[in-house]
């Protein structure tokens, strides 16, 4: 559903214009999605050092991490409600700093964090704050992202443009995997576990301050001047006022619903096949922690080799088709790739092959996702419902991922759970997806 707001066509910027919004949109997303994936790769350490007292089993550590986990993703839509409003009322570069500022403080001080056996039970209660302040800023750095990729796209190009704000979660969770790996190859598993795993963490702060320095060169978006001018004529130097409709919030409310609906089936999958599968691998699978990294980086690389070339195809023939595509896929392909990963005869070699494929397909989702999002809202309220709508998705079917997933396999035995989960999710979002428009991608965005 794409809000009916009479305007004007998006306004033009220069190619330098567009690639430094790109560059600025992209990075703040890029050491968002870096610590989520730190975080969920190194899972089964932070357990046993911030949530493993005296008589705690390693199975429900491992749950009140998830646990910790979720709930900063449940924090999310608060974020992409307050920045969300922030930045369409004040603009989308000051509010883009500020988030980049707040995630790049609570990133590091978890890699300064005392452990259980230090502070006792302050150790979770403390973690579990800085994960509900990352929550509330990575809330609101999607829709101005998003807002600012798409806004300043050349014509015909927003799907691309889109498409980076998904491949920098490929790039962020390939750099936390890495930056994961690293330190399990070099040390020792006590010296990781005892210090080791606290590095990637507070890699985030020259990260923060690149980003910072990035987006202090950022100009606001042609769409928010324009929409600021003609609802403010007496601005200086203003252009004849152009009419503004603001979308009435009933409507507003039935597309971020409608929204997060149609991302529901890529926030599923892409947690359980990039983030869980680690966790899941280890301790469902007896995997060891290398080979479980190793096995979520191939994930990522199909993921991040897809997301582009989706983006740019759905500028081509439209968003729903390339979606809808990936949404099948994923639900077509999830038990079959589950039974080969579970199968002690299958070669390394196809396993490896089966999850760069479960990476790519969920890339035809993540592609074409965030250009989707910022056409179904004006500019008036762009950031606040692409975010919203991200956000819920992502709380609900990202955020509960690893603690549903464990806790049921826990509960049942059943290793098809994670299957079963994406199987379903992918089902509601097709559905949803079909609802789109064919030819919502020739579309101009709507002031």
């Amino acid at each position: 559903m794409t809000i009916p707001v009479q305007g004007p066509v998006e306004g033009t910027a220069g190619p330098p214009r567009s690639r430094r919004a790109l560059v600025a949109g992209s990075v703040g997303n890029f050491i968002e999605w870096y610590e989520f994936g730190v975080y969920g790769y190194f899972a089964t350490i932070i357990a046993a050092n911030f949530f493993t007292p005296d008589g705690a089993s390693e199975a429900e550590a491992l749950v009140r991490t998830y646990a910790s986990f979720a709930l900063a993703f449940f924090f999310r839509p608060v974020g992409a409600a307050v920045f969300g409003r922030l930045g369409d009322r004040i603009g989308r570069r000051p509010t883009l700093i500020t988030v980049v500022l707040l995630m790049t403080a609570a990133t590091t001080l978890i890699g300064l964090l005392p452990t259980y056996d230090t502070v006792g039970a302050a150790a979770p209660w403390l973690l579990t704050l800085l994960r509900v302040v990352q929550g509330l800023s990575a809330g609101g750095e999607f829709g101005g992202a998003v807002s600012v990729m798409t806004e300043f796209a050349p014509p015909g190009r927003r799907g691309v443009y889109g498409s980076w704000q998904s491949f920098t979660v490929a790039l962020g969770l390939l750099a936390g995997a890495g930056m994961a790996a690293l330190p399990a190859t070099v040390l020792s598993e006590s010296a990781l576990a005892d210090w080791g795993w606290r590095l990637p963490f507070l890699l985030a702060l020259p990260l923060g301050l690149a980003a910072l320095w990035l987006r202090l060169r950022l100009e606001e978006t042609p769409s928010f001047r324009r929409t600021a001018r003609a609802q403010d004529p007496a601005v200086p130097g203003a252009p004849q006022p152009v009419p503004v409709a603001t979308a009435p919030a009933r409507e507003v409310a039935r597309a971020i619903a409608l929204g997060a609906g149609r991302l529901m089936g890529w926030s599923a999958a892409g947690y359980t096949f990039l983030v869980v599968l680690p966790s899941y691998l280890q301790n469902t699978l007896d995997t060891t922690f290398q080979q479980a990294l190793v096995a979520t980086v191939v994930a990522n690389l199909g993921f991040a080799a897809s997301i582009v070339p989706a983006g740019a195809l759905s500028d081509r023939i439209g968003r729903r088709a390339v979606m809808v595509a990936g949404a099948v896929l994923v639900a077509v392909l999830a038990f079959p790739l589950l039974h080969l990963l579970q199968d002690p005869g299958a070669s390394t070699a196809a396993k490896g092959v089966a999850v760069f494929a479960a990476g790519a397909v969920v890339g035809l989702m993540a592609g074409p996702g965030p250009a989707m999002l910022a056409e179904m809202f004006p500019t008036s309220a762009r950031y606040t419902g692409l975010g919203l709508a991200y956000a819920l998705s992502n709380a609900v079917f990202s955020g509960c991922a690893g603690l549903v997933i464990t806790e049921a396999i826990k509960r049942t035995g059943d290793a098809d759970i994670p299957a079963y989960y994406v199987v379903v999710t992918c089902a509601v979002s097709t559905l949803a997806l079909l609802t789109l428009r064919g030819d919502d991608h020739r579309r101009a965005l709507r002031d």
